[in-house]
């Protein structure tokens, strides 16, 4: 993959981040209790729109534009003034129910040209459902989507309305990394390799197996896996150097911030910070040789969905670089300082903002949330005064 990193940035993220990663590792593994810190500056949630069911993903069109999914299977676009446009044509049926429905989009990278924009669902069929991905074009009218493609269908198809993953990120040499629950029943699913469930997939934008995949000539292996022993993923993003980030939910506990590698195994369910529901030890412990270890956990769990870097100076420079994670449990925004290779610092900010699902920076650098919730908000965050 590795494309070039910006000189200035990599320098900055060597004296912040990530220093002797892999000395430092397990000391990042102390996020049970770290500390909150005072917000650098205040900041206040702003509704741009209300009443949108079960929203689950923002993307950004031209003048303050928005296209925002619903759960149940509708793309939205959202005006500057927030009023809802009608649901756009043309959106495959989905398996709405549970977890499942409408879940992820994200905007091509030449989208201003080509229209083209990526979206993942629960995708019915024989035997059940799974996670896939699909490729569109934006009519000129907005009104409907176009060319409607699945171009990548997680296999095989379960019974089960729990755990799709589905959070869609272009990397900077134009492959899509998606990610991939283990629905929850097929959780031993996620430490094999003949099998979708629990990992991390790269594809080309035709959905074949991008050049450079781990497992493309191995026998037995499906050739989309980047890497594997995910539990559930619901925020992921590039940081400001071109590198992948996830971030995966927890049993009880032990929700994790990942990186994730090529080949890499990860480790569910056979190690995990986190434990049965109800209570009682799961797995085989924290650690185990050959598994990878998290960059961060939260225990308690925090619900964790939808991720974004901050790379604008809109709310000072003290924020600027920083990680913004949303916590559907208890319904925050969480600001991660990263210091030495763990996170050093947690922030706490606008709580009771609902339960947040999708956080994204928009054109402006100003960051944008929406709330999975039957009356859903776009919310924008606004400096403090």
């Amino acid at each position: 993959m590795g494309p070039t990193m910006d000189s200035n940035f990599r320098s900055k993220m060597r004296r912040r981040l990530w220093g002797p990663l892999a000395a430092s590792c397990t000391a990042g593994i102390l996020a049970a209790s770290l500390p909150l810190g005072v917000s650098a500056q205040a900041l206040r949630a702003q509704t741009v729109a209300a009443g949108l069911e079960h929203p689950w993903a923002v993307a950004f069109l031209a003048e303050d534009r928005f296209l925002v999914t619903e759960r149940p299977g509708r793309i939205r676009v959202v005006n500057a003034q927030g009023r809802l446009g009608t649901p756009l044509a043309g959106v495959p049926r989905v398996a709405a129910g549970g977890q499942g429905g409408l879940l992820d989009l994200v905007l091509d990278s030449g989208f201003a040209r080509n229209r083209t924009l990526y979206f993942c669902f629960s995708e019915p069929g024989e035997g059940g459902n799974s996670t896939a991905l699909a490729r569109a074009r934006l009519s000129p009218d907005e009104s409907r989507l176009e060319d409607v493609r699945v171009i990548f269908s997680g296999k095989p198809k379960v019974a089960s309305s729990m755990h799709f993953g589905c959070r869609i990120v272009e990397a900077r040499d134009g492959t899509l990394f998606l990610t991939l629950g283990e629905r929850n029943s097929r959780r031993q699913d996620a430490q094999t390799l003949d099998n979708h469930h629990g990992k991390v997939v790269r594809v080309k934008k035709d959905g074949g197996a991008a050049e450079g995949n781990p497992y493309i000539v191995r026998s037995g292996a499906l050739p989309e896996i980047w890497s594997y022993g995910h539990r559930n993923s619901q925020g992921a993003t590039l940081s400001p150097d071109g590198v992948f980030w996830m971030h995966e939910h927890g049993p009880q506990g032990g929700d994790e911030i990942n990186l994730p590698q090529a080949g890499r195994n990860y480790g569910w369910p056979v190690i995990t910070y986190g434990e049965n529901y109800g209570g009682g030890k799961m797995g085989e412990g924290t650690q185990k040789s050959g598994m990878e270890q998290p960059l961060h956990q939260w225990t308690p769990s925090i619900a964790p969905s939808g991720m974004a870097f901050l790379t604008s100076d809109r709310y000072g420079a003290a924020m600027k670089g920083d990680l913004f994670v949303g916590s559907l449990k208890f319904r925050y925004l969480a600001r991660l300082e990263m210091d030495g290779g763990k996170v050093a610092r947690e922030h706490r900010v606008l709580e009771g903002v609902g339960r947040v699902r999708d956080v994204r920076q928009g054109p402006d650098g100003l960051l944008y949330l929406v709330t999975d919730e039957g009356d859903g908000k776009l919310v924008r965050v606004d400096p403090g005064g």
